[in-house]
């Protein structure tokens, strides 16, 4: 890793660690919020589900904007739509009396910030390194920051919770702040060599590169939105059911929410530093990843038992922090750099997907049993493990150079 990068990499790593903090913050406060506000399950799951929805829409236009004009450009204005957001909603919370409507509307802002902002750093990153060892470390500390920010969010979201509910909301501006000043003083991205091409053009060769590598992008676009759907989809659970069958509550089910959180997040940082530029080893250490997560689920289809089903959430966490930054690396480092920006921004947003979808697919699975809810998620993380083994097939040259 160059030495000079370092703190442009730490300056980086902050957009995904604040941009994590500003969504799963809340994860734990949900039940709080639904009492707090008098709305359904199904209704406080939308204050998740909107802002994922909103950067899904959003996140591919923000990547061709930073192809065309520069990385910076789009991710510090984003940031600064992000924290308004974040300041309406926790100002909806405070001085209005039915502020569940403009808490809705803040988190549609905090989506359009987290369009412009998260999804471009993959791009970033290959764009500051040219040796693509330091690619894949550089991504892998990226997937470790972001999975940092949720081994944090539980706690710090149930701490702030427990002095006000909508404290959390307010937090994540002053957050934004410090994200926004190192990458403007700290952050020095690579001067373009050449002028970028006309839409038309651009979009020709983004034709050009699914007609090449459409049948492993989709592969790894699919992959993405599964983890996300897995992993927000057992956080949404655990926060539920520790507050309501088990009386865990505040601090304490913040903790318990991080352990397969924290297993997530070493795993992703060992994993980045360990595949290089090997694609062959990304592939089976994703596959192998997504087969550890789908025995996982299986395991405790079957069982409601706490001990097995926190110890099958940890070993989880290990196996989707594996799997994510093998992708990471593998969709950014065989994109041309001119369309890298929008075909990462594809992907994030195919993760964003899974995020939006799981707080209120899971809602609506935990009326049914508890067999049918892990039934569901085993299935599909054998969807992703399946996808891997047949799709991704770098020893056929997929990728393009």
């Amino acid at each position: 890793m160059e030495d000079k990068k370092t703190w442009d990499l730490i300056s980086v790593a902050s957009i995904p660690l604040v941009m994590t903090l500003g969504n799963s913050m809340l994860i734990p406060v949900l039940p709080t919020m639904e009492k707090e506000m008098n709305v359904s399950a199904f209704q406080v799951s939308m204050i998740i589900t909107v802002y994922s929805v909103v950067a899904i829409l959003l996140i591919p236009i923000a990547g061709y904007l930073s192809d065309r004009y520069g990385r910076k450009r789009i991710i510090i204005p984003s940031l600064i739509i992000a924290a308004l957001g974040g300041a309406l909603s926790g100002w909806a919370a405070w001085q209005t009396p039915d502020p569940y409507a403009l808490i809705i509307v803040g988190r549609f802002f905090q989506g359009v910030g987290a369009a412009g902002a998260a999804p471009i750093v993959m791009p970033l990153v290959g764009d500051m390194f040219q040796n693509e060892h330091d690619v894949s470390h550089g991504l892998g500390v990226i997937e470790t920051s972001n999975t940092f920010g949720k081994v944090l969010s539980p706690v710090l979201g149930a701490a702030l919770a427990a002095v006000i509910w909508y404290l959390p909301f307010f937090a994540f501006p002053l957050f934004c702040l410090v994200s926004v000043i190192a990458m403007y003083f700290l952050v020095h991205t690579p001067k373009k060599q050449e002028k970028p091409p006309l839409f038309k053009e651009f979009l020709k060769s983004i034709k050009k590169t699914f007609r090449q590598d459409g049948t492993w992008l989709y592969a790894i676009f699919a992959i993405g939105c599964i983890c996300m759907f897995v992993i927000f989809g057992i956080l949404f659970y655990l926060s539920t059911m520790l507050e309501e069958q088990h009386g865990i509550l505040g601090v304490k089910k913040g903790i318990v929410l991080a352990i397969p959180l924290a297993a997530l997040c070493l795993s992703s940082y060992v994993t980045g530093k360990s595949i290089g530029k090997d694609k062959e080893k990304m592939k089976w250490t994703t596959f192998l990843g997504l087969l550890l997560l789908t025995g996982c689920n299986v395991s405790v289809a079957f069982s409601k038992d706490i001990y097995l089903l926190l110890s099958a959430m940890f070993a989880s966490g290990i196996g989707i922090g594996v799997a994510l930054p093998s992708m990471d690396a593998l969709v950014t480092e065989g994109i041309a750099k001119k369309e890298r920006g929008t075909i990462t921004s594809i992907y994030s947003s195919m993760r964003f997907v899974g995020i939006a979808l799981a707080p209120p697919v899971i809602a609506l699975l935990m009326k049914g049993s508890h067999l049918l809810l892990f039934g569901v998620l085993a299935l599909v993380s054998l969807v992703a493990t399946a996808l891997t083994l047949i799709f991704i097939r770098p020893e056929k040259k997929t990728y393009t150079e």
